[in-house]
């Protein structure tokens, strides 16, 4: 049994910043590739910014500049640094990682959501 909780959203007027959180807990053997997901209101899920275990980042071209995806391995835990946000960045937002259990099975885990808005 592995949880993701999702932290540090809120309502923030644009061109501020909000650091988001995303840690794991439970039973596990590794965490591999750890994502940030969201959703805006009347659209599709889309990915915002992958983070390896290796530390290797991918980006959404809208959020390039002005999102900062990183982890700390030690406390399983994966951050989302938003600076300069805009009207369009409002969402609600998903932490996803792929995880290892232990005996062999793989876990797609996801968080429970944090809404971000942005509003003035």
């Amino acid at each position: 049994q592995v949880q993701l909780v999702e932290s540090g959203g809120g309502l923030v007027q644009p061109g501020g910043s909000l650091r988001l959180s995303c840690a794991a807990s439970g039973t596990f053997s590794s965490i591999y590739t750890m994502r940030w997901f969201r959703v805006a209101p009347g659209k599709q899920r889309e990915l915002v910014a992958a983070i390896t275990s290796g530390g290797s980042t991918t980006y959404a071209d809208s959020v390039k500049g002005r999102f900062t995806i990183s982890r700390d391995n030690a406390k399983n835990t994966v951050f989302l640094q938003m600076d300069n946000l805009n009207l369009d960045d409002t969402a609600v937002y998903y932490c996803n990682a792929y995880i290892q259990l232990p005996g062999g099975p793989g876990y797609d885990g996801w968080g429970q959501g944090t809404q971000v808005t942005v509003s003035s």
